[in-house]
């Protein structure tokens, strides 16, 4: 995400709606996102498809981490051994169907 320049990426809602085509094609080259204002309040953010789809992304991967780390830490995980010896048992079964 690229940095935040306040004379040019906080707009107000009234700026924004006469304008929306020209910040949409503006956001798509510069990759900036824009801070939208109402009543002098940043009420919301505009960001690109990939930019959204990159942070979203981004958040996933830390939850998954995270709720590795409690697992971990609940005791609540399989050694490599246990892993291979369930995928052997789970073929055997599928094999002998």
């Amino acid at each position: 995400m690229k940095k935040l320049t306040i004379s040019e990426d906080i707009i107000p809602m009234g700026e924004f709606k006469t304008g929306i085509s020209k910040f949409l094609k503006s956001l798509n080259e510069t990759g900036r996102h824009l801070v939208i204002t109402q009543n002098g309040r940043p009420a919301g953010v505009v960001l690109t498809p990939n930019e959204y789809d990159k942070l979203t992304y981004q958040n996933s991967f830390v939850n998954s981490v995270n709720q590795g780390q409690q697992d971990i830490e609940s005791g609540e995980y399989y050694t490599t051994d246990q892993v291979k010896e369930k995928i052997k048992m789970a073929r055997t079964a599928r094999n002998s169907q």
